[in-house]
């Protein structure tokens, strides 16, 4: 005769606590997919509801297109975002692979260094970098929002701590092959590190992707503005309290980072825990 299995409180415990931290999650979310669908009139009006009685998603999204230039602005964010992206696995990389897997002296000290610097907030060298950009003329262009993330000291330490990870015999033979200690990174420990590179780029794509602060204060240019930027400036100028089209744009915007999250989700979580082995 087969037991009957006794549910285990704590785990039903856990479930619950999971579900209610992702309501609370996701409740911002569901709002504004839910405000976006909605015409104006259901909007102001004082019974609440989440599912629209006529639905309006495509008519806010057209309004929002024609009031703003959204489609610029995304090219922008894409620019933005995966120039700084590269910039960062050309760098990260080779000083990854250097601080774990060469023996150099001084290379504890330097390690020390990298944790020291993702310690130090972007905002406290906001104002020298603006002022080194202002002296070189590059202001008010993508160099500007791109040249200040080019070493990512975030992205040199969880490189390293995948790299900690690879046998070094994989290395010699490499080396045995007459391969260059670049060509061992780029056609050796790049391939097994793309479940990092790809953990990596969630991070970096949607902190830059996001980005607010630093664009506001180098752009003045209308052509250049990110996609966070352009929201603001659309919900003062052209939308003001119009929150239809206001979320739709705001909705366009997100979808990307939730469509590349959902296609590297497994390579994400691979990468967040190869790194913690060693």
């Amino acid at each position: 005769m087969i037991k009957a299995l006794k549910p285990n409180p704590w785990a039903v415990l856990r479930h619950v606590v999971l579900l209610c931290g992702a309501l609370v999650v996701l409740t911002p979310f569901i709002w504004m997919i839910s405000t976006a669908s909605k015409p104006p009139a259901e909007i102001y009006t004082s019974d609440v509801h989440l599912i629209p009685h006529h639905f309006a998603l495509w008519d806010n999204l057209q309004e929002a297109f024609a009031k703003s230039n959204l489609g610029r602005f995304l090219l922008n964010g894409l620019i933005v975002t995966v120039s700084i992206f590269v910039l960062q696995v050309l760098v990260a990389l080779p000083a990854a692979y250097a601080l774990a897997k060469l023996r150099f002296v001084g290379r504890g000290t330097l390690f020390a260094l990298v944790l020291f610097g993702i310690l130090i907030p972007p905002q406290a060298t906001a104002i020298p970098v603006f002022l080194l950009l202002h002296q070189i003329g590059a202001l008010d262009s993508y160099a500007a929002l791109v040249l200040p993330f080019t070493i990512s000291v975030f992205g040199i330490f969880l490189m390293r701590q995948f790299f900690k990870t690879v046998p070094d015999d994989l290395i010699d033979a490499a080396r045995m092959d007459g391969i260059s200690e670049f060509g061992i990174v780029w056609r050796v420990m790049l391939p097994t590190a793309i479940p990092a590179v790809t953990a990596f780029g969630i991070f970096s794509v949607v902190a830059h992707w996001n980005d607010y602060f630093w664009p506001l204060i180098v752009l003045n240019s209308e052509q250049l503005r990110t996609p966070p930027l352009a929201v603001a400036h659309f919900r003062n100028a052209e939308a003001g309290t119009n929150y239809g089209p206001l979320m739709a744009a705001a909705l366009v915007i997100i979808t990307p980072l939730v469509i590349a999250f959902l296609l590297a989700q497994r390579r994400f979580i691979e990468g967040i825990t190869m790194t913690g082995l060693k």
